[in-house]
């Protein structure tokens, strides 16, 4: 489905990004100088970095063997955020799905990435709906190569690009996937480097059910790649990227201490799921939803919620646990992990505190870093929608 109209940006202009980022109130683009401190009064206020969410990067980012605690807002004023990267130096690259742009923020930080686009936007990218700039991954040599990926919706697909960041300066595109089908819904969007160095891709079905079961279709897949965008050989198909498929719309990947890959999909109607992804996998869609295994033709989820508790996009996981950001369940979902993968019961954490959640990582201090999602299809509060840290007791 072709969209017709992109979605406006809203009170927050391009304008007032950049005022608020070139005057003062962003660090520089060499280290990061604080920024100016402000309270955010209303919803369509102006990007602000908080300098009161401390930070550590030489504490490493194994987090605390515990539940999440009380937020604290790292930067407010964020217009759609959806992807995150954490960088070596403590800060973390967030994407901003409709603005097409990269913001650098952390603690007392908040500076905009230039890209190669039209004022410094990223090019190409084309809003509408649920696309637009979507997810980010550093490669695994980053502090020696400097390349940043990400994955946006163009004119006519979805697509990968890889691109060199140094001085907070997006330069070098070079798509290396392109042509993941593209609708104003389910276009997947998270992207992450597996502990094997490759890239793994999910992609939603794009509206295209019966994408989902073609193991030679783009849409509906979790897909696998080199930094360059050549297949491996040891993928499941030969020739091709897929690495399993049957999937809706997945939107969160993670592995755990073994080198499982864990992956969060969002149901239709019935049940969201978490699922623990094997190489040729068949997980369903559209035929299974939820439980059941088909007689055995599928694998079934390791956990499942209603769609009214969880709608989960982004992930993370720890050594003792798998979080997970819920959008209209509005909380933060915690799997207990065992050796053998997420079994134990979930609980449910920060339940309507910050409303929509859109994306969870683990911060250069060992909290978890947050981001919320109540500037599209929520309701947004003074300060929406924002970056915070939530500590693990």
């Amino acid at each position: 489905m072709r969209r017709t109209t992109h979605r406006p940006a809203g009170p927050r202009t391009t304008a007032a990004l950049l005022t608020a980022l070139l005057a003062g109130a962003c660090g520089s683009a060499g280290g990061g100088a604080p920024a100016t401190p402000g309270p955010t009064s209303s919803p369509t206020s102006s990007p602000t970095a908080s300098p009161t969410a401390s930070t550590d990067p030489s504490t490493g980012s194994a987090p605390a063997v515990g539940v999440p605690g009380d937020p604290q807002d790292i930067t407010t004023g964020l217009d759609v955020p959806w992807g995150m990267a954490v960088l070596p130096d403590g800060t973390a690259l967030v994407t901003l799905r409709d603005q097409a742009r990269v913001v650098r923020t952390g603690p007392g930080v908040l500076t905009q990435v230039t890209a190669t686009g039209e004022d410094g936007r990223v090019d190409g990218v084309v809003p509408g709906g649920e696309g637009g700039l979507l997810g980010i991954a550093l490669s695994p040599g980053f502090a020696q190569d400097g390349q940043v990926f990400l994955y946006f919706t163009a004119r006519d697909d979805n697509r990968v690009v890889r691109y060199t960041y140094a001085d907070d300066r997006l330069s070098d595109p070079r798509p290396i996937l392109t042509g993941i089908p593209e609708s104003t819904v389910h276009n997947g969007g998270r992207i992450a480097f597996g502990p094997d160095g490759m890239l793994y891709v999910a992609t939603g079905d794009a509206e295209d059910r019966r994408a989902a079961q073609d193991p030679r279709a783009l849409g509906g897949k979790v897909l696998r790649i080199t930094a360059d965008g050549a297949v491996p050989p040891d993928n499941p198909f030969a020739g091709s990227p897929t690495w399993s498929y049957g999937h809706r719309n997945p939107q969160g990947l993670g592995w755990d201490s073994t080198g499982r890959l864990i992956a969060a999909e969002f149901g239709q109607d019935a049940y969201d799921e978490l699922n623990v992804i094997r190489p040729g996998g068949n997980y369903g869609w559209p035929e299974v939803e939820g439980p059941g295994d088909g007689g055995g033709r599928f694998v079934a989820p390791v956990q499942t919620w209603g769609t009214d508790e969880a709608s989960p996009s982004g992930l993370v996981v720890t050594p003792d646990a798998v979080y997970l950001a819920a959008l209209r369940g509005q909380r933060l979902w915690r799997v207990p992990m065992t050796p053998e993968g997420p079994t134990g019961t979930p609980q449910a954490h920060l339940e309507g505190a910050l409303g929509r959640l859109r994306t969870v990582e683990v911060g250069p201090d060992g909290s978890l870093w947050v981001l919320t999602s109540n500037t599209f299809r929520g309701q947004p509060r003074a300060g929406d929608d924002r970056l915070v840290s939530v500590p693990l007791r």
